[in-house]
Formats: C-alpha cells, sequence, structure tokens
C-alpha cells in the first residue's frame, strides 16, 4: 500500500478551488489553510504585481496562493528531491511561466535571489517556513533563519513572514526589519516584519 495522496486547495484568485498534490513525504509538514488565509487576508491588495518567495518550498502552497491572488513572480526553493519533484509538477500544472524552482538549500539559493532582486530593483513578500526546531538537525534552525533575514537588502522587501513554532520568540528587530506584529495558532505563529 502505498502513502495516501494529500492535498491543498487554492482559497482565492484566479485559481480559487483549485487542488493541488501534497508531496508525500515526511520531511514536509504543510502550512495549513487556516495560516494560509490568514496572511493572505492580512496582505490582500498588497500582493498584487508584486514579487513572492518562498524559501522553504514545500508544496508551494503559499507561493502558489500568492501567484493565483495577482503575484507577478513567485520563486520557491527546495532541498528533498521528492518534495522537489512535487513542487516542479505543482507549479508546472498552475502556470509555468511565472513560477521559478530551484532545487537545493535554502541558505545558498535564498541570499543569492535576494541579491540579484536587489540589483533588478525589485520588492518582494519573502515567506519563510523552516522546519520546526523540534526535528532531528533542526535545533539551531530559527538562529540561521534570524541570520538570513538580517543579511537581506532593505530595498527588496515588502514584507517578510515567518511561519515558527508559537513557543519561540523572534526578536523585535532583525537588522533593518522591526516586527509588526504576531499571530497565534495552535501551535504554530506568524511574525510579520517590515523595514524599519
Amino acid at each position: 500500500m502505498g502513502a495516501k495522496q494529500h492535498f491543498f486547495t487554492i482559497a482565492g484568485g484566479k485559481y480559487r478551488g483549485k487542488k493541488m498534490p501534497l508531496p508525500v513525504s515526511e520531511t514536509t509538514r504543510p502550512t495549513k489553510s487556516i495560516i494560509r488565509g490568514s496572511v493572505f487576508d492580512t496582505l490582500q491588495y498588497e500582493i498584487v504585481d508584486t514579487y513572492f518567495v518562498e524559501v522553504f518550498g514545500g508544496s508551494g502552497s503559499m507561493g502558489l496562493e500568492a501567484l493565483s491572488r495577482g503575484a507577478k513572480e513567485v520563486w520557491f526553493f527546495e532541498r528533498d528531491k521528492s518534495t522537489l519533484r512535487q513542487l516542479e509538477s505543482n507549479c508546472a500544472t498552475l502556470d509555468s511561466r511565472h513560477t521559478h524552482v530551484s532545487g537545493g538549500d535554502s541558505f545558498v539559493l535564498y541570499p543569492a535571489l535576494a541579491e540579484r532582486l536587489a540589483n533588478e530593483q525589485k520588492k518582494a513578500f519573502i515567506y519563510f517556513d523552516p522546519p520546526f526546531s523540534i526535528r532531528e538537525g533542526m535545533e539551531d534552525i530559527y538562529e540561521r533563519v534570524t541570520a538570513l533575514i538580517e543579511n537581506t537588502p532593505a530595498e527588496v522587501v515588502h514584507k517578510i513572514i515567518v511561519e515558527h513554532m508559537h513557543s519561540v520568540d523572534f526578536p523585535e528587530r532583525i537588522g533593518p526589519f522591526i516586527k509588526e506584529k504576531r499571530k497565534k495558532f495552535g501551535k504554530t505563529a506568524l511574525s510579520y516584519y517590515r523595514v524599519a
């Protein structure tokens, strides 16, 4: 018996109602629809004609929702090979022209993209949903994500959003960014940052 296939549904915009397969993977924890809904209720029309980066791609549920709601282009990074295949398939199904998927380490790939966006004078919404720090080998993941944020050029940022364990408090200020708000959903929280 193979693992049962699960799906996420795009909640709004031009692809609303479209079901996309989730990766059959032990390493991926999909963003719950309530969290996805909350993020896009917060961003609303700000997302139209902007760029969106999903730093830890997974199924691509956040970036594909952004695309559906009017984002111009979306970038994803994913290290896990089977998850990457599903992410590539999801992007190809929905819109291969405006999605960019890179396989590899987000901690290497994201800074290079941030630099490129700065050179091209593009601003993006940047979504960080790293593996929870309770996973083996991920104990320092939040420190590493904080360092990534700190080194992000301020001129490329519309907003930075971090999905994390609610028991973890992200700093009020990270480099050039200040925390705008924090929202809690069960065991998960979202921290929103903007340029100070």
